[in-house]
């Protein structure tokens, strides 16, 4: 159990039998009246972001999440093969699981897995990932005034925004969590 009193930002925490983690927090004291914790709880299970406001010194369930270190071997229609690093067993995933994922996971691609008590919670990709273009169109001289920028189709399928000078089969560095161009690889 741990107090609201001590809520951070990513602590994982059970209310009312959901797996939440702490986006964000406050802790307020009115002038008449007791304090409360105002907080921003995200759902592991089905990635809802809900407020919750808790009365100070409540106590919840603290959730320890597993992660493991995990290898995407291929997909079969609409499940995706993993195996465990350590232990070489396999598991599937639903697509519905990895639908902000399947936009930069690639065969043989090295990631962690998060479970709370043997219930697959989702994957943590790295933070940027090396992507190759195979769709863009020429980037035209002289309208280049204030950075601009075109459509690149990646090899997973993602549309990113790059600069002009970008061309079909160069290697780019994009963030995971935005989905945004950094810089070629």
């Amino acid at each position: 159990m741990i107090s609201v009193n001590d809520f951070k930002t990513g602590l994982t925490v059970q209310v009312d039998n959901d797996i939440f983690t702490v986006l964000d927090f406050q802790h307020v004291k009115p002038g008449k009246g007791a304090a409360f914790v105002r907080s921003k709880l995200k759902n592991l299970r089905n990635g809802n972001v809900v407020e919750k406001t808790f009365r100070a010194g409540e106590t919840i369930g603290r959730a320890q999440i597993e992660n493991r270190a995990v290898q995407y071997l291929y997909n079969s229609g609409s499940e995706y093969t993993f195996m465990d690093n350590e232990t070489f067993d396999q598991f599937n995933l639903d697509k519905n699981q990895l639908e902000w994922e399947l936009n930069f996971l690639k065969e043989n691609m090295n990631v962690n897995i998060s479970s709370y008590q043997g219930e697959i919670l989702g994957i943590q990709m790295p933070n940027s990932v090396d992507l190759k273009v195979v769709e863009t169109e020429p980037g035209v001289k002289g309208n280049t005034a204030q950075g601009a920028t075109k459509n690149a189709k990646v090899e997973t399928g993602l549309n990113v925004q790059v600069p002009l000078f970008i061309n079909e089969g160069d290697v780019l560095l994009i963030d995971t969590r935005e989905g945004k161009y950094i810089s070629r690889a």
